[in-house]
């Protein structure tokens, strides 16, 4: 999952990661690359994972992760952090799901009719970066599709998904619903299909057709 969207990030582009699977990202980008990343916790030029022996307690990303920096790295406070955020100076955010609709729609922090979670700053991420890509496994601990035609849980916000790199395929967001733009392989379309709740229309190689299936 994470080398494939890796594969997708534009360079010069400014890439907020989130807790959980998109921090894989951060160890799979070439070294002195042009792609820049940020933590909401504050940090621009967020590097790798820290090694065991070079671990500082107070150098870690949002999910509380050590980490490393890269050179010319920036450390700032919250304020600034969000401004960021907010004003709209993230190309895209990499985020984890609990369900993503067919319309675009993001659940990510809490399960229907459990009372813990807080959203943190996921809202604002969600909102605020040009684009935003979902990593996630594609059903959840309970073996139910992740890819559903309307979240039932709380959402984080409405239509910003654009992309969703899941264990079994890369699927686009579009105004029809979920398009399969490459699946896993072995993976049947079939498969896939039961493994989503919504739609799927698998686009060609050549980009300009589509198979529609319920």
């Amino acid at each position: 999952m994470a080398g494939k969207l890796v594969a997708d990030l534009p360079d010069r582009s400014l890439v907020n990661l989130g807790i959980g699977l998109p921090t894989l990202v951060a160890g799979l980008l070439p070294p002195g690359g042009q792609i820049l990343l940020h933590s909401e916790n504050g940090i621009i030029g967020l590097g790798p994972p820290a090694p065991p022996h070079a671990i500082d307690p107070d150098l870690v990303d949002a999910g509380k992760t050590p980490v490393t920096l890269v050179p010319g790295a920036a450390i700032v406070d919250h304020a600034a952090s969000f401004a960021l955020i907010r004003g709209g100076r993230l190309d895209i955010a990499v985020l984890g799901a609990l369900q993503v609709s067919a319309s675009g729609d993001l659940a990510n922090w809490r399960v229907a009719g459990e009372k813990l979670g807080s959203v943190g700053g996921a809202m604002d991420i969600a909102v605020g970066a040009r684009r935003v890509f979902v990593m996630m496994r594609h059903l959840d601990k309970e073996g139910r599709p992740k890819l559903v035609r309307a979240c039932t849980y709380p959402l984080t916000a409405q239509r910003c998904v654009d992309r969703v790199y899941s264990d079994l395929a890369v699927i686009d967001i579009t105004d029809e619903g979920f398009a399969v733009r490459e699946m896993a392989p072995g993976l049947t379309q079939e498969e896939l299909r039961d493994a989503t709740d919504a739609p799927l229309r698998f686009v060609s190689q050549d980009g300009k057709s589509a198979l529609l299936t319920d």
